[in-house]
């Protein structure tokens, strides 16, 4: 048995290295390549990397590159020219839209159109991976791993990595114990951990739900802001809170607590998308200024959640049509749609009719 990490646990290096700052090495079809993560660039780093000759470009998603006015080539993907003067600030402004409205020109700026654009698009998957803002600095390199070498950086084998970053992360169970809860006395709280080392998920179960028939079921997404705060910008708390009463009331029930807060993008950039809400950009055309899709959640790991804690039929607690067809895609059936409308408010109705015109969300 190897003591060398395998391709799952690189990955997860190069996740933390990037939140750092710290650069790694992608290789595979047409070469290797440098990348830092644009959002925790400084101008040390950004120094080194012109000294390894080349020219830099920036990576970011065709959200992103529709909003600097600038075409992706590449459909989803496009790799702006960084010019040789560029500063970091520069720099962080094409990734960051948190200026856009006061310093709308950032050009004029060319994007690359010839040559592969596989590992550009790497780079941006695993930087959003890492909860950072989707714009990754990409250097080509003669000697990729000559230079990954010199400088102890970690290196990913795309070819390797791929399919791994596609596929639904496989979670195992760490521990479970008895939680008495206001919503119910007869509770127990079960606590999941993603192979991939990524963050843990929990499983609350009331009374003791019958594993042969449909059990009442939440997949409810991790929201600081409204679950703990009582923010009234969503209405998730209320949900939260809606659902356990619910459960508690009939005496059965799972609710899933998902770490995907923010549609899946993480607090910080859900807090940049509420700035964004600030400028009057509506919840969707926020995400995709910052450069990322109207919902990054991957629902598969509930379908996975549910089924290995024995439940295989649901009555699902949710207003999110997307929610019903990625259970039933992926082995759960759900037997009926419960509605689950609470929480609205002035601070929250214009979210919540953009939810329902441009998500589907049937309210």
């Amino acid at each position: 048995m190897s003591l060398s990490p395998s391709i799952v646990e690189r990955i997860n290096r190069a996740r933390a290295d990037l939140r750092m700052g710290v650069p790694v090495v992608l290789t595979g079809e047409g070469g290797g390549v440098l990348v830092v993560a644009a959002e925790v660039l400084d101008a040390a780093r950004l120094a080194e990397l012109r000294l390894l000759g080349g020219t830099p470009v920036l990576a970011v998603t065709a959200h992103r590159a529709a909003t600097l006015k600038t075409p992706a080539y590449d459909g989803d993907v496009a790799r702006l020219r960084i010019p040789a003067d560029a500063s970091v600030p520069w720099i962080r402004a094409l990734a960051d839209p948190a200026d856009d409205l006061r310093a709308p020109m950032k050009g004029p700026l060319l994007a690359e159109r010839a040559g592969p654009a596989a590992l550009h698009r790497a780079a941006i998957g695993l930087v959003k991976s890492a909860e950072l803002l989707p714009a990754a600095l990409v250097l080509g390199l003669d000697r990729p791993l000559a230079v990954a070498a010199d400088n102890s950086l970690t290196v990913i084998d795309m070819a390797a990595a791929g399919p791994m970053l596609l596929r639904a992360t496989p979670v195992h169970p760490v521990v479970s114990a008895r939680l008495p809860m206001a919503a119910a006395e007869a509770g127990r709280l079960h606590v999941f951990r993603p192979e991939d080392g990524g963050t843990e998920h929990y499983a609350i179960e009331i009374g003791q739900p019958a594993r042969d028939r449909p059990v009442l079921a939440r997949l409810h997404s991790a929201c600081f802001t409204g679950d703990v705060m009582g923010s009234l910008k969503c209405d998730c708390g209320p949900q939260l809170r809606a659902a356990l009463a619910q459960m508690g009331a009939g005496g059965a029930g799972v609710l899933l607590y998902l770490n995907q807060e923010g549609r899946g993008i993480g607090l910080a950039n859900k807090m940049r998308a509420y700035s964004l809400q600030d400028q009057g950009f509506d919840t969707v055309e926020a995400n995709h200024r910052l450069g990322f899709d109207d919902d990054e959640r991957d629902f598969r790991l509930g379908s996975s959640l549910l089924r290995r804690m024995g439940f295989s039929a649901v009555r699902l607690l949710t207003n999110n049509p997307n929610k019903v067809a990625m259970l039933a895609a992926n082995g759960v059936e759900v037997v009926e749609r419960v509605p689950l409308r609470v929480g609205e408010g002035r601070h929250n109705a214009a979210y919540l009719a953009t939810k329902a015109a441009k998500s589907g969300h049937l309210l």
